[in-house]
């Protein structure tokens, strides 16, 4: 396969006929070697899940032992793959919750909170007193309501209360009001074991359960709490693709999706003594880049490069520049490994419920952040003189992220009356058809970006603001749809005429895959605001995710379904 097919991206193409010319393999090479894949395994009636299996079932022999059927047995497994979705997300979420806690009581001195206000606005929703309290103290106390939220043994979860009232009704009809965040998981491992829950519409009521507890939980949880430890995004520039990479400079790329780390490293990358000692070594300075989710998280905060999504990570070694990759949870492919031992990169896991067998590991203790964080850097300091050739592909984009709740709001309706009013009326009068949320990763099966960025496009092209989450918005950045000049070309005149007014950009870039949750936030203001009904269901708002890989991805998808929303997957 050329790799024009592979990927639409041109830095892309560049690297893979880079790693092919080298005999190199990379997540395309090991697809192909799959094929063809397993037809059971796709149309999900292949049963693992006892003893008495594997059963997979056809028209020859349509039940399993167990006399399960097809609807039981792919919404079972179709329950499993939420399931561990959700449990990703929200325990991305319990470790911001830890550290954000340890942060407030001075047990780890290297976080602040930093968005005082968003905390205040916090205690007060979470019921907290601040009157004449310190405000660490308010955090403490927010923090540990937070964590509750995991394991609460009664009660539903706070933050569905965000929720219209009549969305809230509607699960409670229903009963898929989420409870305890680690209690929906669990309860749905044992309702998709053997002999358990047989009615595959109990089943998938309860995947509606289950993910809510994501969206309006878990998630929405890490969310809040990330803007007040590292700051709520604003709008800021940035540049996107492999170009960032400098060939002068000591390179390190971050990849994953928790900021514990790389908010430390992409600190400890402007240390003096740490930038003399790259000078020491011949570099001009250090570059921090990200790939996948981390870098969104940079980007929105900091407006630091984006080196790629998530089929670029491999890539981004195959440059021979990157002297070492620091990865943390989610969405990191083994095979980084195989790729990194044919350069002098060096690759560094730092979760330890995230180890890869034969990379070197490096526990992040965020008490000593900051420290773990320097030793990183050195060791890509160290690292700078063993470089081979380097091979950079010079493509990159400007571009604008950090489109928060808070900040659409702000524009939208000024500093000090920020509203959503401005967004109804022009939905109602006909400028803006609606809103589309364009989120999710990049699949080897399809070509990378092109499905985002095509449909994108097409979108503005007919008045539909977008808003982008995750790998989806980086596959933008690289085509320049997130840099407003470029994006408002592609725009219809009512979108256009609207986004020049307002000072917003037809394609807003809204976060990492946890940010998901802002989108439901957005949604619950647009009905709050009046005008386009009274419910969730009656929006013009769509969601699409057409290169889904994780997960997580069927998480997002379902939470927003159960919220009421319409929602576009691929076929596989």
């Amino acid at each position: 396969m050329e790799p024009k097919e592979r990927s639409s991206d041109k830095a892309a193409q560049e690297a893979i006929q880079l790693m092919a010319d080298e005999g190199i393999e990379n997540a395309w090479d090991r697809l192909d070697a799959q094929k063809p894949q397993c037809g059971f395994g796709k149309q999900g009636v292949c049963c693992r899940i006892c003893a008495m299996g594997p059963c997979r079932v056809s028209k020859k022999a349509p039940l399993g032992v167990c006399g399960a059927d097809a609807d039981t047995i792919v919404a079972r497994n179709f329950l499993r793959s939420v399931a561990c979705g959700v449990a990703a997300h929200s325990d991305h979420g319990r470790t911001v919750a830890e550290v954000f806690i340890a942060a407030a009581k001075g047990e780890a001195k290297d976080y602040k909170l930093k968005d005082t206000a968003k905390l205040m606005r916090l205690a007060r929703e979470f019921g907290v007193k601040t009157d004449g309290r310190d405000i660490n103290e308010i955090g403490v106390e927010v923090g540990e309501i937070a964590l509750k939220e995991f394991g609460k043994s009664e009660g539903h979860q706070l933050m569905t209360n965000r929720a219209p009232k009549s969305r809230q009704e509607i699960w409670d009809k229903h009963g898929v009001r989420p409870r305890a965040i680690d209690r929906e998981v669990t309860e749905s491992l044992h309702r998709s074991s053997m002999g358990v829950d047989q009615d595959y519409k109990n089943i998938l009521k309860h995947a509606s359960r289950v993910a809510l507890a994501d969206g309006w939980g878990g998630a929405m949880l890490a969310t809040e709490l990330q803007d007040v430890l590292f700051g709520t995004p604003y709008p800021g520039r940035g540049e996107v693709n492999m170009g960032v990479i400098k060939a002068d400079e000591v390179n390190i790329i971050v990849h994953g999706h928790e900021p514990i780390l790389s908010e430390m490293i992409a600190a400890a990358s402007q240390d003096p003594e740490l930038l003399e000692e790259a000078k020491k070594v011949g570099a001009n300075g250090i570059t921090v880049a990200g790939t996948c989710c981390t870098a969104n998280e940079l980007l929105m905060r900091h407006g630091i490069p984006v080196a790629g999504n998530f089929l670029n990570q491999e890539l981004v070694i195959a440059t021979g520049a990157i002297e070492l990759m620091a990865v943390d949870v989610q969405c990191v492919m083994q095979g980084l490994g195989q790729v990194a031992a044919h350069y002098h990169t060096k690759l560094i896991t730092t979760a330890d419920k995230a180890k890869i067998q034969g990379v070197e590991h490096v526990s992040m203790d965020e008490t000593k952040a900051f420290d773990t964080a320097k030793v990183l850097v050195k060791r890509a300091i160290d690292n700078f003189k063993n470089r081979g050739e380097v091979h950079i592909p010079q493509y990159k984009q400007k571009a604008v992220g950090g489109f928060s709740f808070e900040t659409i709001k702000y524009m939208l309706g000024g500093s000090f009356r920020e509203s959503f009013r401005p967004l109804n009326d022009n939905i109602m009068n006909g400028r803006i058809r609606g809103i589309a949320g364009i989120v999710g990763c990049t699949n080897p099966k399809v070509t990378q970006d092109y499905s985002h960025t095509t449909l994108v496009k097409e979108l503005i092209k007919r008045n539909v603001l977008v808003l982008t989450t995750g790998c989806a918005t980086i596959a933008c950045g690289k085509q320049g749809l997130n840099n407003p000049s470029i994006a408002l070309e592609y725009a219809g005149a009512g979108l256009r005429e609207v986004c020049e007014t307002v000072g917003i950009p037809p394609v807003l870039a809204c976060g990492s895959c946890i940010d998901n949750s802002r989108l439901l936030v957005a949604c619950s203001e647009l009905v709050s605001e009046g005008g386009l009904g009274d419910e969730l269901a009656g929006l013009p708002v769509v969601g699409a995710c057409l290169e889904s890989i994780h997960e997580k991805a069927l998480a997002i998808g379902q939470y927003f379904v159960a919220s009421g929303l319409l929602v576009v997957f691929a076929e596989e």
